[in-house]
């Protein structure tokens, strides 16, 4: 046995290898059964087997055994079926994509932010687009508060080139979660590229369209989903032969993520719409590897650091399976990813934790070997993000490449056993509910039956059960609260004057077309015209606006545009943060807030855990807390309570004292006011009874539903009606 030391082969010591003999190695049975000794007859699978909300047995240990016989742990970076990486260099030679998106109203003000962050650390352009672009609409044909909001406002070719100037797209990527309108935005972007007289073969990226997605999010589509496939495929086609490197089909898991599902809900979910789409492009003449190269999936990433890694991992090795299946090539069983830090889980209370939080995720992603990546500034719940918050956001990207190395080797999660482990397990059981769906007839067959809604729905219910019994927690939200932070101010934005701007600058724009030569293009936006493409390029150069274009083509559909159940966007603090938000109105409107009283009884040693926690516990509803340092008697404390005033009163001290200090101390507060509300810190099973009868109206421990109880008092005390 022999060990390297500065490129010189040194022998090990005879001594070192009699000493490492002393200490064998313990078989499991051996730790196992340490370990039930410690747990004192709870049992092992209850107390350190995790179970997940994707279904998962988490194990407080994993070996090498456990990872023997997956298929995948041998294979190699660059190779099928990609677990390790899509690329055989990895990161190595080039990292991902530092893809921020950049939500601003106007063409100028995207325009102005993009090119001061392009020379600081951003390398792709992400294209946001208002609800009104979204939606087909000009900004002089939609609702105010739709120019602008949650995006850039894109109607004509003018707003394109502003939006874009300055930026060289045959070197630049661009991403454009373009949704419903991906035909229209495409040929605008086409039309922009022939203006400037480049080439759309070097354009790189994504300029894609979710029909499935957009119908989950929405719940209806503007169009006909036979429409949408027909221009998918148009677009698709035109971009296997002009644009090779150019991505026209979006898959998006976000909908699913934020609606409170699982990872491998939101895997099996987006692997289910990515085969839909492959089957109606293969009956519109598409062959598999035609479509696959143009597909382009979305994910978003959550706090659970080591699932997400396994998620991400997991996700390339389902898709090669599919793409095998279909008969694709090597090539085509490439998945490529964005990944999105996650909405569901940032708050608006506390909100710099939210930078926290992102880092987490931005690690997951990097670790699970993203693409390209977008990380949310830590602000953008509560206003458009400023310079400092965007500088934050890139700035993660920059320091998990330059200064925790990520750039320098390959797959750095790969070989971990837990890791390997998981991603077999998330695979595995994201192929079960793919089947699912495929029994089903496929994903818009079972968003129809409602069966994604339902699942995603369960999981939901269930984080919301955790979340209100803090189970789950969030950090300065529904623990930890910090009543004394400043929240930060919103810059407000006059919706009403943009969108009248807006409006204002498309309609010179009409006007300044010839509109006879227009009108003629937009006639040859027909279906069965063979060059749909080019004639939408040619309307576009001819002077209509992307939503000429969407109009165009939608009017000529006689479908009925498809409805489901929309899945149910929410972030999972919201509770907490209606409480909180009732409670800083109530201040506003009475000069205070809700009051609870603790009754510390007796020396600090025998009330003080209990006053902390119960402290905390009611702060995260926004009431102020008043304590002490105990009280010697029953009547001091009443005598305290009632001079406080406040409705509610916590009696703090331990469970062998109880007995005797409850009946009066309650006695005496419902004596001097029936309405103050008696609450228990703690819960003595034992005498559970014997409080109630005494008095006592609720109980506070760890397992209480700390959100229904702080509401219930909301509601009795008047924060809220």
């Amino acid at each position: 046995m022999s060990q390297v030391s500065n490129g010189n082969e040194q022998q090990v010591p005879e001594q070192q290898l009699q000493l490492l003999n002393e200490f064998p190695v313990p078989p499991y049975e051996a730790w196992l059964k340490a370990t039930e000794k410690i747990l004192k007859g709870v049992p092992f699978e209850k107390k350190l087997v995790t179970r997940t909300y994707e279904g998962i047995a988490l194990q407080p240990m994993y070996r090498q055994e456990d990872v023997a016989d997956l298929p995948h742990v041998d294979s190699l970076p660059g190779f099928p079926p990609y677990v390790r990486s899509i690329k055989a260099s990895g990161y190595v030679l080039k990292t991902w994509e530092v893809a921020q998106e950049l939500p601003y109203g106007t063409a100028a003000e995207f325009n102005t932010a993009l090119k001061a962050d392009m020379q600081r650390g951003q390398t792709a352009v992400n294209l946001v687009l208002d609800q009104a672009t979204l939606a087909g609409l000009d900004a002089d044909q939609a609702a105010a508060d739709q120019v602008g909001h949650g995006g850039t406002s894109i109607c004509t070719l003018n707003d394109l080139a502003q939006a874009l100037e300055g930026i060289d797209l045959e070197q630049t990527p661009l991403l454009v979660q373009a949704g419903k309108v991906a035909f229209p935005f495409a040929t605008l972007l086409i039309a922009l590229l022939r203006q400037q007289g480049k080439s759309p073969a070097k354009l790189n990226g994504c300029v894609g369209m979710d029909p499935l997605g957009a119908l989950a999010h929405t719940g209806t589509l503007s169009r006909s989903l036979a429409g949408a496939y027909d221009t998918m495929a148009r677009l698709t086609l035109w971009a296997t032969t002009y644009a090779p490197q150019l991505k026209t089909i979006l898959v998006q898991g976000q909908p699913y993520h934020d609606s409170g599902g699982s990872a491998v809900q939101e895997l099996a979910f987006t692997v289910a719409t990515a085969v839909e789409y492959v089957r109606e492009m293969q009956t519109r003449g598409l062959t598999i590897d035609q479509i696959a190269p143009r597909l382009f999936f979305v994910f978003s990433v959550g706090s659970n650091f080591f699932m997400e890694i396994a998620k991400l991992r997991a996700a390339r090795l389902v898709w090669a399976k599919v793409v095998q299946a279909f008969g694709g090539n090597a090539e085509s069983q490439k998945l490529i990813m964005h990944t999105r830090t996650s909405f569901w889980n940032k708050t608006i209370y506390d909100p710099y934790v939210n930078m926290l939080r992102t880092t987490t995720e931005a690690f997951s992603s990097v670790m699970g070997g993203c693409n390209s990546m977008h990380i949310a500034p830590f602000d953008e719940l509560v206003r458009i993000p400023d310079e400092f918050s965007r500088r934050i956001a890139r700035n993660i990207h920059i320091v998990l490449e330059q200064e925790c190395s990520f750039a320098k080797l390959i797959d750095p999660a790969g070989g971990s056993w837990y890791i390997e482990k998981l991603t077999d397990s998330v695979a595995r059981e994201t192929w079960k509910l793919f089947q699912d769906i495929e029994r089903q007839g496929g994903m818009f067959k079972a968003l129809v039956a409602g069966f994604p809604q339902e699942q995603v729905a369960q999981v939901a219910s269930e984080r919301a059960k955790n979340i209100a019994v803090r189970k789950d927690v969030f950090v300065g939200t529904n623990m930890y609260a910090n009543l004394k932070e400043k929240p930060l101010e919103d810059r407000a934005v006059d919706r009403a004057a943009r969108a009248a701007d807006r409006a204002a600058q498309v309609g010179q724009y009409r006007a300044a077309a010839n509109d006879r030569e227009r009108q003629a293009a937009l006639a040859n936006l027909s279906p069965d015209n063979p060059d749909l493409v080019e004639a939408a390029v040619a309307a576009i150069l001819a002077g209509a606006t992307l939503g000429d274009v969407a109009h165009t083509i939608r009017s000529q559909e006689s479908t009925t545009p498809p409805q489901v159940t929309p899945v149910h966007i929410h972030r999972g603090a919201e509770p907490f943060e209606a409480l909180r938000a009732a409670a800083d109105q109530y201040l506003a409107r009475t000069g205070a807030r809700p009051k609870v009283f603790l009754a510390n009884m007796g020396p600090i040693p025998q009330h003080k855990a209990r006053a902390d926690f119960s402290t905390g516990f009611f702060e995260v509803g926004g009431f102020e807390v008043i304590t002490n340092n105990g009280f010697p008697t029953p009547e001091a404390a009443v005598e305290a309570a009632r001079t406080s005033g406040a409705p509610v009163v916590v009696i703090c001290s331990t469970d062998a004292t109880y007995p005797e200090l409850v009946p009066p101390l309650t006695q005496g507060i419902k004596a001097a006011n029936p309405n103050v509300s008696v609450i228990l810190a703690g819960y003595p099973t034992d005498q559970i009874e014997a409080h109630k009868q005494a008095g006592v109206d609720e109980f506070i421990h760890i397992r209480a539903n700390c959100y229904q109880i702080l509401l219930n008092l909301h509601k009795k005390i008047g924060v809220v009606s």
